[in-house]
């Protein structure tokens, strides 16, 4: 069996009192959504397409509402997606799933509305027209998965809150690489800065979030984040890239990844190696729909090479060259499984211009589920390879992004950094376990 932690976003609204910088272009004038993150064990695949081929996923998810009447769905959380969408055909999947049918507000997006001839424009594949003449999508990832549907408008409700006209995809066929993935969610809500995504369409022009190390419990917050108990945050600048190229992510939160850093010494990577090539591979993401971080092969080599050295004496490596964890993490240790501690290991720090994630202690490992080696259990380096997956890009997971209070400011192009206790934070909000 696959174990799986799960967030779950409570459909639960404080209005706060915004200062008089707080600029919202929404159907809600200018209070903030905040809503409490909570977890739940899942025995089984992840619902939505995987974008990198895993089988072990913390995803975050968005609990909420669509349709009139209301339709409960849960949606992923993926800040590296633009479309969000939606189950839609019942004799697919079993459930949950959204029943276009049951919903007075649904409406589909014919192929010739400006919605389908422009605003498509950064999909993969080209949007298209279906034997209806509405507007038909196709969504691939990188684990061969895909879903297609038609593009519709419905009524979207979180917090209590309602987004009418909310542009999604509806989905009644695809391929799933995981039989069982599809029980668990309704489909993703997509955050990236494309013209269809949840956040654009709201009209926000901030949001951010703040994940705990300790129980993966924390908060989602749509608004201005400048509370008086968080640590100045600092700044990295978004990546703009206007001419098209066949590898870069345009749409992406791309940032400038400038160094590496192992119990803070830098390690040797010429700059090059983080500079996007003329075809546009190369770039650095931001993703919440990703686990763990992976970067390109010389970068990942030098790093690895540096925090097996600085463990050498205190961890024992498993000497399995066969085992690879999810396809592209191949540095792993044995720890005997009656110990319930790890031992001090080096911190891993990831310099950006302007700004710097540190990552430290447990995080910088992952045991992995099932596996056992005599008496020992499986404890993997939480940095992968990402040529070994085929992906030609630094991907930074929010597994590193834990106890990190993290602001995609869309106004500004820019995100935000800074080191706080995620636990504390949701206890702040009144949020507790």
């Amino acid at each position: 069996m696959k174990l799986l932690l799960f967030f779950f976003l409570t459909p639960f609204l404080f209005f706060l009192k915004c200062s008089s910088t707080a600029n919202f272009s929404t159907q809600i004038a200018s209070p903030s959504l905040i809503l409490p993150l909570k977890t739940q064990q899942i025995t089984s695949g992840f619902s939505a397409p995987n974008k990198l081929p895993f089988t072990h996923n913390v995803t975050l998810t968005v609990s909420l509402s669509v349709g009139t009447p209301p339709q409960n769905v849960t949606m992923v959380l993926d800040t590296g997606s633009e479309l969000s969408w939606l189950h839609s055909n019942s004799t697919r999947i079993k459930q949950p799933i959204f029943n276009p049918n049951r919903s007075l507000s649904y409406r589909p997006v014919s192929c010739s509305e400006p919605t389908c001839t422009t605003r498509t424009q950064d999909f993969s594949i080209p949007a298209s027209c279906d034997s209806k003449n509405f507007c038909h999508a196709v969504l691939s990832y990188a684990d061969a998965s895909s879903s297609e549907g038609n593009l519709a408008m419905d009524t979207f409700t979180i917090g209590g809150s309602n987004f009418t006209g909310t542009i999604f995809g509806s989905m009644d066929s695809g391929f799933s690489s995981d039989s069982d993935e599809d029980e668990k969610t309704t489909g993703l809500m997509g955050m990236n800065r494309g013209s269809l995504s949840f956040v654009s369409q709201m009209g926000f022009k901030k949001f951010s979030y703040c994940i705990s190390s300790l129980d993966f419990s924390g908060i989602l917050l749509f608004g201005e984040s400048n509370f008086t108990w968080i640590l100045p945050l600092n700044y990295t600048p978004l990546v703009e890239i206007s001419l098209p190229l066949p590898y870069f992510d345009r749409v992406a939160y791309t940032i400038k990844l400038e160094g590496i850093k192992v119990s803070n010494k830098l390690l040797p990577i010429p700059e090059s190696v983080f500079i996007p090539d003329h075809t546009g591979a190369g770039q650095t993401m931001v993703d919440s729909g990703t686990q763990f971080t992976f970067l390109l092969g010389p970068a990942y080599t030098v790093l690895r090479s540096e925090f097996l050295n600085q463990t050498m004496r205190t961890l024992k490596v498993l000497e399995d060259q066969d085992f690879v964890f999810q396809g592209a993490m191949d540095l792993c240790y044995r720890v005997p499984v009656n110990q319930t501690w790890l031992p001090k290991l080096p911190s891993v720090s990831l310099v950006f211009r302007g700004a710097e994630i540190t990552v430290s202690g447990e995080r910088l490992l992952y045991r992995v589920p099932g596996e056992i080696r005599g008496k020992d259990s499986i404890h993997c380096f939480t940095f992968g390879n990402s040529e070994l997956l085929a992906v030609e890009a630094y991907i930074i997971g929010h597994h590193h992004q834990q106890n990190v209070w993290v602001e995609y400011d869309l106004e500004k192009s820019r995100i935000g950094f800074a080191q706080v206790r995620c636990d504390i934070a949701s206890q702040r909000f009144g949020f507790s376990r």
